[in-house]
């Protein structure tokens, strides 16, 4: 695959990944579009091939940092926060048990 197809694909998962990630919150959409294009175009004429499968890294590291971390929370009282989060966040747990196991 070509590098401008890695890199794009790169943009359009970051973006993708923001329009979830920041569901319903206007300020951090907007301010994580803002963020994606600006440092995208600040290395639009970058041209050593090594600094831009890197910089693919990277983005691609951020992007599994957006999905797999960022929670959404939401003021709602004073002192008072509701987290809102995502399906793919809620993983199964083991369940807690108070009681000891007994020794055999």
């Amino acid at each position: 695959m070509s590098t401008r197809l890695k890199v794009l694909r790169v943009f359009k998962t970051l973006h993708r990944t923001r329009l979830a990630v920041f569901k319903d919150d206007e300020n951090a959409m907007t301010a994580a579009r803002l963020k994606i294009n600006e440092e995208f175009r600040k290395n639009k004429s970058e041209t050593s091939e090594e600094n831009i499968q890197k910089m693919i890294k990277m983005g691609s590291d951020v992007e599994v940092v957006l999905r797999e971390t960022v929670l959404q929370m939401e003021h709602v009282g004073k002192d008072t926060l509701v987290l809102r989060p995502r399906e793919s966040l809620l993983l199964e747990n083991v369940p807690y048990c108070d009681q000891p196991r007994k020794k055999s």
